[in-house]
């Protein structure tokens, strides 16, 4: 039988200690630039995937999340997913994954109740395995949120699907309130480089360095928006929030705001960091209940503010679970900050506390790629090698049961011996990761 198709979601998402409960069932949860700038050739952000693999993944997957047939509800260790092409991206969402392959198609599966998948399942059990997104555009990115899927194209649109979430439920994508889905395409003035996804926010940075949000703003995550706006936008009307729109730096004495341009772009669960032009200072904005944006005081920030205990370092990545941050130091330095309980740090049973600045992982190094989940961090190493930390409750760390982990503890399995990680992405109760033979060095 197919899984129920009416699913429970965690309508608080400023708390997750209901994730720690031990039922295997349980559900966690426009502006242009200045003429006068020189224009940036047009170009696959670096961000894009290029190496060819096979989609491993494990956890929970009573909603079909693991793409591994209607058999299959949980895996300890990982299991390959059957997809006709090789794959060089994929995305673990809330209870949802998506898979990008060589040819530029969108693969899915997982729950559809709210359109997340972008296709039709209304045969039985065909969420539980990949299916084809009909897109008529090659795809470049993908993003992944608790209810919605974003797309990028090689030549800078954004197309996405689903619904957007807030603390009183789903919202819709448009300023019609209605879940999409299929794939509709999201108008933004420019092309765009980057997109990154939170749990139910999306940023953009396109080629002009300009930053745009849309989705959730209930915490403060789109950066644009004052706090009596972010419930529905409240008198403004949802389209304050569905609808992209620039995202500028306040200003000093009254001045207003200013245009500020970017490098990158990383969306946390509940807040994004910007990394300015110069590659110089850090920014961040939205849930910062656990100092996991590594500002002082621990209440949200609804515009962007500098954050200095990060600007100190050029990042290859800032990840941000539920309530911690994960972030990849160009050199290959791992450094964490936020909540503590569950081993989500990975600093040691001592450290079950917040942590309210970058704290370097000393026991790992040479890292090439970090991922978070709601309470689960990942890091890859050069060689291939893939290692976990976190909550253990839903079988998302890959080790041999379902115990918290409190340092970097390197994932095993059957599937891994003959295999280099490529990366991992952690979602809401599973894991998914891309895997290569040890023997290939085959890029798209």
């Amino acid at each position: 039988m197919a899984p129920s198709k009416t699913r429970k979601r965690a309508a608080d998402s400023t708390t997750d200690d209901v994730i720690k409960a031990k039922s295997k069932r349980g559900r966690p949860k426009a502006s242009n630039a200045s003429e006068s700038q020189p224009k940036r050739k047009f170009e696959a952000q670096p961000s894009c995937r290029t190496v060819q693999g096979v989609v491993l993944a494990l956890g929970q997957g009573d909603t079909g999340q693991l793409g591994l047939g209607e058999d299959v509800m949980e895996r300890k260790k990982p299991g390959v997913v059957a997809i006709e092409d090789k794959v060089i991206d994929v995305c673990a969402g809330g209870m949802h994954t998506v898979a990008l392959t060589v040819k530029g198609e969108v693969w899915s599966w997982g729950c559809n109740d709210e359109g997340a998948l972008g296709r039709d399942t209304s045969e039985d059990g065909s969420e539980t395995v990949p299916g084809k997104v009909d897109l008529r555009d090659k795809i470049a990115q993908l993003g992944t949120g608790d209810s919605h899927t974003i797309a990028l194209t090689t030549d800078g649109r954004v197309w996405c699907w689903g619904t957007f979430r807030d603390n009183n439920g789903q919202f819709g994508l448009t300023s019609d309130g209605r879940t999409q889905p299929r794939p509709v395409e999201i108008p933004i003035p420019a092309r765009v480089l980057k997109i990154s996804s939170g749990v139910s926010h999306v940023a953009c940075l396109t080629e002009d360095g300009d930053l745009y949000t849309f989705g959730c703003g209930e915490q403060g995550q789109l950066g644009r928006i004052a706090e009596c706006f972010t419930v529905r936008g409240g008198r403004k009307g949802l389209s304050l929030l569905v609808e992209p729109a620039l995202v500028r730096m306040k200003g000093k004495r009254g001045s207003g705001k200013s245009h500020m341009k970017f490098s990158d772009v990383f969306c946390g669960n509940h807040n994004t960091f910007a990394i300015s032009d110069d590659h110089e200072d850090v920014y961040a904005f939205g849930l910062n209940n656990y100092y996991q944006m590594g500002l002082d005081g621990a209440q949200a920030r609804y515009v962007p503010e500098h954050v200095d205990s990060l600007s100190d370092k050029r990042w290859a990545q800032i990840e941000g679970g539920q309530h911690h941050t994960v972030a990849l130091s160009q050199d290959g330095e791992v450094y964490v900050m936020g909540r503590g309980e569950y081993g989500r740090l990975g600093l040691g049973e001592d450290m079950d506390k917040e942590v309210t600045k970058p704290t370097q992982l000393t026991t790992l190094s040479n890292i090439c790629g970090v991922a978070t989940g709601s309470a689960v961090s990942f890091a890859v190493s050069k060689n291939g090698e893939a290692y976990s930390w976190g909550m253990g409750t839903n079988l998302q760390l890959g080790l041999s049961d379902d115990d918290d982990v409190w340092v970097p503890t390197k994932m095993s399995g059957k599937q891994l011996d003959s295999r280099e990680v490529v990366l991992v992405s952690g979602g809401g109760q599973h894991t998914v990761m891309l895997a290569r033979d040890k023997d290939s060095n085959t890029a798209a």
